[in-house]
C-alpha cells in the first residue's frame, strides 16, 4: 500500500551550508546522524553509481522529510541548476501563508526570485525562486477554496 511521498532529495555542492539555509529559510532539522560512504559496493548497488562517494543527511520540516546528497564521486555530468524545462526532478514546492513576506525573508537568507512578486492565479499564489547554490524552489499560497490545500491533508 503506498502511503505518499517520504522525501524529496537534492544534490548540493556545499552540504553545512545548504542545511543552514534550509533550516533558516523553512525550518528544516537534521533527523538522525548524517552519513557518509566510499568504496562501498553495498551503497554503489543500491544508489547505481560504481565508484560512489558522498555525504548526506536527511531533514525534516513538518510532514515533509528532505535527504542532502553532497557527491564526491564521480564528478557532476551536469554543473548547470536544472531549469523548469530539464527533464527529471526540476523543484519542490513549500506551502506558506503570507507569501510576500515569506518572500522577503528568504531573499534576506541568499534565495533569489525570477520575478518581483508571486503571480495570483486565483486559487494560488506562486512564484519561482533559487536557493543558494540554484535549485529551484517553488513558493506558493493557496486561496480558502483551492482543491489542494496542505492544511486539508
Amino acid at each position: 500500500m503506498i502511503r505518499g511521498i517520504h522525501h524529496v532529495a537534492v544534490h548540493v555542492r556545499d552540504m553545512d551550508r545548504m542545511i543552514e539555509f534550509y533550516g533558516d529559510a523553512f525550518g528544516f532539522e537534521v533527523v538522525g546522524e548524517p552519513f557518509r560512504w566510499s568504496e562501498s559496493e553495498l551503497i554503489d548497488t543500491l544508489v547505481d553509481v560504481p565508484h560512489s562517494a558522498a555525504r548526506g543527511a536527511m531533514l525534516r520540516a513538518g510532514s515533509c522529510y528532505m535527504e542532502l546528497f553532497q557527491f564526491s564521486a564521480p564528478e557532476p555530468s551536469i554543473t548547470r541548476p536544472l531549469q523548469p524545462f530539464d527533464r527529471g526532478y526540476t523543484h519542490f514546492c513549500v506551502d506558506v501563508t503570507a507569501i510576500e513576506e515569506e518572500c522577503e525573508r528568504l531573499e534576506g537568507l541568499g534565495m533569489r526570485f525570477g520575478q518581483r512578486r508571486p503571480i495570483d492565479l486565483g486559487h494560488v499564489k506562486s512564484i519561482y525562486g533559487r536557493d543558494p547554490e540554484g535549485n529551484l524552489i517553488e513558493i506558493q499560497q493557496t486561496a480558502g477554496d483551492c482543491d489542494f490545500r496542505l492544511d486539508s491533508l
